[in-house]
């Protein structure tokens, strides 16, 4: 078994976050390594296609302010300090690969919901994170297909 020292959970802020940080926790208790915890919120302009005609940078603010006080909160549980609590705005699997590779993470941590049909074809932020991660990705499989 690898003795990872630096690993990064990438979290959805859903109630499942707490069962893949949990696991995380779990592997960084055995191998003595920090953990550090991430959540990536995408640009609103791309979720609508960017063709939206009003400044939608109060919003934005909005989802970034609620998104920091959830990870705070998720991540008070296991004693993470607010220095290794990220909240990134972009594509999920682009920004979990940047920061697994600046910070020199050697294990990503995400939920994996399971998908079957058009979701599994369409890929997944876990499905994305293993393709080109630059270090080992272990997935949590939460939600109802456990």
């Amino acid at each position: 078994m690898s003795h990872y020292h630096n690993i990064l959970v990438a979290i959805d802020l859903s109630d499942e976050s707490k069962k893949v940080l949990d696991r995380a926790w779990q592997i960084a208790e055995r191998n003595h390594a920090e953990v550090s915890v991430l959540h990536t919120l995408e640009p609103l302009g791309f979720a609508y296609g960017g063709d939206i005609p009003m400044d939608l940078s109060s919003i934005q603010d909005q989802l970034d302010e609620h998104a920091h006080k959830r990870l705070k909160e998720l991540a008070a549980d296991f004693k993470i300090p607010e220095e290794r609590q990220y909240v990134v705005v972009g594509m999920p699997d682009t920004e979990i690969h940047r920061m697994a590779k600046e910070k020199d993470f050697d294990l990503v941590v995400v939920g994996s919901h399971g998908r079957h049909g058009l979701q599994l074809l369409l890929g997944s932020v876990s499905s994305g994170v293993l393709h080109g991660a630059p270090c080992d990705v272990l997935a949590v499989r939460v939600g109802e297909s456990q």
